[in-house]
């Protein structure tokens, strides 16, 4: 009558395949039909058993209904979903009745919709790449797991074929569940794709519902501590980055290496210029423009030396063996750049745990996306800050105004800003990064960080002033009190950045008439938490 259960074992008799990918079908397929059972298939599938010789009735056959509407309706019976959802205890009657014959296992993939989309193919393409029947399926079959055995992925055809073999040609409970919520996570992830695409059609970017799904991409030793678990997804958005590189060398990436490394790479695409990011837990220690990588990388070490020990280097261009020779001094966590000239591959190779990461293209700044962020009870979810200030966008509130020099220090230095944790405060000098001040409580304390930073690199260099002499300072947002930019003043700064709208911007922009200073708002503010 069909499968006959045995303790938690199910025998496989039946068996319906239906899959858009075609990955290891046919041997599968083969060593299923050696145990006897008997395969249902549809379409195209159907198609590529038959030319590879393998016995299979065709699904329309099965039902006596035959299938249509260009394929929206074939699997989508009575004597399909009958066969799969019944209980083989308590619906055995139900099954003699309408004569359904059970159907033991489910092998479905789903069609291609994620690919179609990232494709840009056009609405109509995307709407007919939603499955309707594969899902209807996999969803009956894992509701049913007791008793039957679905499977979605390709990679699961080993397991499934070596279970029967252990148990005669079954089963076990214990496979059947972990496959059933691996078909659910499938089944989640695919509506969340649908969902998601179809809210970004009608210019949703907050919806009333909101999904998200990854894919599991690579399990991590442990998280941002020993004792925390961590993995690392795939969320199917395709940006270029840290997730989609090519790793060419070294140990395995951490938690924080991850972490560390999309924010270099994705500070260090903010520029045009041949460009170079040092990253230490989460903040940038140096950064700088040159005119070329190693005169970048030069630059951005200088600003502070110290903290770049155990950093993570991004550049925004191939990374070539004059950069590479001079990184090599120096001890990296990770290396990341969109690519990796073969002759910096092997200067590298002198440092076998050095990680270094190829991502073939830069992430697009002014690209849209979406940021999650955790807390008790739910999540918060806001766009991406794509904010981009241009020299046209500044409005000059000192008597001085500044010079074109000092125009672009000012915006080099607001770029860098929007990538330091709140509250940011930036100093910089001919395209390079001179001192950073991060994450403070109070923005005078980050104006005073970073001139004290930059002092120590100053007095390591044995230079004869601070780095900061002759500066430009950005703040990621308004100085609440004239006493942050009275400390940026007293460092050396010459012209400063910042949003402005502060109800004491007047007293601000007295305190740098009074000094001599040119002061620009930008009307944007970068907020980093």
């Amino acid at each position: 009558m069909g499968s006959d259960i045995a303790m938690d074992t199910v025998t496989i008799t039946r068996a319906l395949i239906s899959v858009s990918d075609k990955t290891g079908l046919v041997p599968f397929a083969r060593a299923l039909r050696e145990k006897n059972v008997d395969l249902l298939s549809t379409g195209g599938t159907f198609k590529v058993l038959q030319e590879a010789d393998i016995a299979v009735t065709e699904v329309s056959a099965h039902t006596g209904f035959p299938e249509m509407m260009d394929g929206r309706v074939k699997t989508l019976h009575p004597r399909i979903h009958g066969g799969i959802l019944a209980r083989r205890d308590s619906h055995a009657q139900a099954l003699r009745d309408h004569d359904i014959p059970p159907i033991d296992l489910i092998v479905v993939n789903l069609y291609p919709f994620e690919a179609t989309v990232a494709a840009g193919k056009p609405f109509e393409d995307c709407i007919e790449n939603i499955d309707i029947g594969g899902p209807a399926l996999i969803r009956s079959a894992a509701k049913n797991h007791d008793f039957v055995t679905v499977v979605t992925d390709p990679s699961d055809y080993e397991t499934v074929i070596a279970e029967m073999v252990l148990h005669q040609g079954g089963t076990t409970l214990a496979t059947r569940r972990e496959l059933a919520a691996k078909a659910y996570a499938r089944t989640a992830a695919y509506d969340s794709a649908i969902s998601g695409w179809f809210a970004g059609q009608l210019g949703e970017t907050l919806p009333n519902r909101f999904a998200m799904a990854g894919t599991l991409q690579q399990r991590m030793r442990y998280g941002e501590n020993p004792h925390q678990e961590a993995a690392l997804y795939r969320d199917g958005s395709n940006r270029p980055g840290v997730v989609a590189a090519r790793q060419i060398q070294g140990k395995e990436l951490s938690y924080n290496n991850i972490a560390d490394a999309d924010a270099a790479l994705e500070l260090v695409a903010e520029f045009e210029r041949p460009a170079v990011a040092i990253i230490k837990h989460a903040n940038p220690c140096g950064v700088a423009e040159g005119g070329s990588l190693s005169e970048a990388y030069a630059r951005a070490l200088a600003c502070d030396p110290v903290s770049a020990f155990g950093g993570i280097i991004a550049v925004n261009r191939e990374l070539d063996a004059a950069t590479a020779e001079e990184i090599a001094h120096l001890f990296a966590e990770v290396i990341v750049a969109p690519s990796i000239s073969d002759a910096a591959q092997a200067v590298l190779l002198q440092k076998k745990n050095l990680r270094v990461l190829a991502t073939e293209f830069l992430p697009d700044p002014t690209s849209p996306g979406l940021l999650v962020k955790t807390i008790a009870g739910g999540f918060l979810l806001q766009s991406r800050d794509t904010g981009r200030v241009t020299r046209d966008q500044l409005k000059i509130v000192t008597k001085r105004a500044p010079t074109e020099t000092e125009i672009e220090d000012l915006l080099f230095a607001f770029r860098v800003a929007k990538h330091v944790k709140s509250n940011a405060i930036v100093y910089a000098k001919n395209l390079a990064t001179v001192g950073v001040g991060a994450g403070q409580m109070s923005r005078v304390d980050s104006s005073r960080i970073a001139a004290w930073k930059a002092q120590e690199a100053a007095t390591a260099a044995k230079l004869s002033e601070p780095l900061t002499q002759g500066s430009v300072v950005a703040s990621d947002a308004f100085f609440p009190f004239a006493d942050g930019l009275i400390a940026a003043a007293e460092a050396g700064v010459t012209a400063i950045i910042q949003p402005g709208g502060s109800m004491r911007d007047s007293e601000v922009i007295a305190a740098a008439d009074e000094r001599g200073l040119a002061m620009v708002f930008t009307g944007l503010r970068h907020f980093r938490h």
